[in-house]
């Protein structure tokens, strides 16, 4: 039978940082891929057009996909697509928090670092037109729209009343969880849509696809909004979701929740470097549980034409065209293509020649349950342009000869740096300081100044005398 995904999502869709050159090294990043099961939602939005591109985090066979996701609106077959997977996989390595490290330069001889980055089974067909619409009526479900795009067959639903929805979709094989009735009929009294998706198995094995690649839909709407309500009905435990919005204005930022920002800008200690998966999860649980798991996270937020320091080359123009920031480069007067599921062209308003015409991102991270988020995320764009991101930095010791009284305060002042470093790191994490100081030992990074041997550094020796 097919097993029914209800994701979160789908209306298909520390410190400031300021703005000077990074110094330093980018060793590594946290995107979606430490946290299982995380759902991608990307959202491009402006003059109440949206368009919405989702990346399944369905594992299994594609014969028991599906999904269903309340949209403001009738989606017609113009109005979906399906994208490249790399699309987003791109924009959440450019956007993810990363770890970065600088080399402390000679004490005698201090001077400006020099800028570096490192980038471096058997087919489940739809059932027959016209019993489907003569079964639908009876339950006082009617289909808007039935069409197939790529791999999916899709249906656009609308109901009267939500027995009849329940019944008609677990008739057709849609297995809904516990709870589904009232969720559906607080959609069905706003007047909203359901798109409803399943795999077309024959086209999926026609052109040999190993993985299901991200919806997206475009249309209009004054709503704003993600509706992850149906997404806690059959989930097992809390959900993560990542959620990246890309606006003309500024950032993003839900109505009904509080958001906050992750902790960033500490100085961690050098081991962090071969952990920083591990960190990133425990960092971002101990931020979440401070929360009780009722604020949306930010992780990210800054112009698309530029990055410091880059976690991921920025995205192409022709990548965020294909991901819906259809206002790029459009000129004052001239007239473009019209959205998906309109025919004629639009003329674009008058603007000054000085407005610059781009993309802000803004990444959102929610960890979530149906106690913690009762309700539908209602988001909005802002003016506010302050860059944002998620960076913890490592500070290599200079361990060169160095002769000067400078360098003679520099080095007895390291254990107590390697200190506070222990400590934000046991803050941040909740992990045993006994545990970091250990790690930090073994490392070179030494808070005592015993003389280990004859042989020692020299700059242990001058610790110790």
């Amino acid at each position: 039978m097919t097993r029914l995904l209800f994701l979160l999502t789908l209306l298909i869709f520390a410190s400031t940082q300021n703005a000077q050159a990074f110094c330093g090294f980018y060793v590594a990043k946290a995107d979606a891929d430490l946290f299982n099961g995380a759902s991608k939602v990307v959202m491009s939005r402006h003059e109440g057009r949206t368009v919405m591109t989702m990346a399944n985090d369905f594992q299994g066979e594609a014969k028991d996909f599906a999904i269903v996701i309340p949209v403001p609106t009738v989606v017609t077959k113009s109005q979906v697509n399906v994208a490249d997977t790399k699309l987003i996989d791109h924009l959440d390595a450019y956007t993810a928090p990363r770890l970065v490290e600088y080399y402390d330069s000679n004490p005698c001889q201090p001077q400006f670092e020099t800028m570096a980055r490192n980038m471096a089974a058997a087919p489940m067909a739809m059932a027959d037109g016209a019993a489907m619409q003569k079964s639908a009526k009876k339950l006082g479900v009617t289909i808007e729209e039935s069409y197939s795009v790529g791999e999916y067959d899709i249906l656009i639903l609308s109901a009267k009343e939500s027995d009849g929805l329940f019944k008609w979709l677990n008739q057709e094989g849609y297995q809904l969880p516990k709870g589904s009735k009232k969720v559906l009929g607080s959609y069905i009294k706003q007047n909203m849509k359901f798109f409803v998706a399943k795999v077309n198995l024959d086209s999926y094995e026609k052109e040999g696809f190993t993985y299901l690649r991200p919806l997206q839909v475009a249309y209009e709407s004054e709503k704003f909004m993600l509706p992850v309500r149906l997404g806690t009905l059959n989930a097992n435990g809390p959900q993560n979701l990542l959620l990246f919005t890309l606006t003309k204005k500024g950032r993003v930022e839900p109505t009904n929740y509080r958001t906050t920002k992750i902790p960033t800008g500490d100085d961690i200690p050098l081991f962090v470097a071969d952990e920083f998966g591990e960190f990133y999860k425990a960092m971002f649980e101990t931020a979440v549980q401070k929360e009780k798991m009722k604020t949306v996270m930010l992780e990210y937020a800054w112009d698309m034409a530029w990055c410091d320091p880059c976690a991921a080359d920025p995205l192409p123009k022709a990548d965020l065209r294909k991901l819906g920031v259809w206002w790029l480069d459009k000129e004052p007067g001239r007239k473009v293509r019209p959205m998906p599921g309109q025919s004629q062209p639009r003329i674009m308003p008058p603007r000054p020649p000085s407005q610059a015409v781009n993309a802000f991102v803004t990444r959102m991270h929610v960890r979530y349950t149906a106690d913690t988020f009762p309700e539908d995320i209602v988001l909005q764009e802002t003016e506010d342009r302050q860059n944002f991101q998620g960076r913890y930095v490592m500070r290599h010791p200079w361990t060169e000869e160095a002769s000067c009284e400078m360098a003679s305060n520099y080095y007895k002042g390291l254990p107590e740096r390697f200190e506070k470093e222990a400590k934000a790191l046991a803050n941040l994490t909740g992990w045993s300081i006994s545990d970091i100081r250990k790690k930090m030992e073994k490392g070179g990074q030494s808070f005592a100044m015993k003389p280990k041997s004859d042989d020692r550094p020299w700059y242990e020796q001058m610790w110790n005398e």
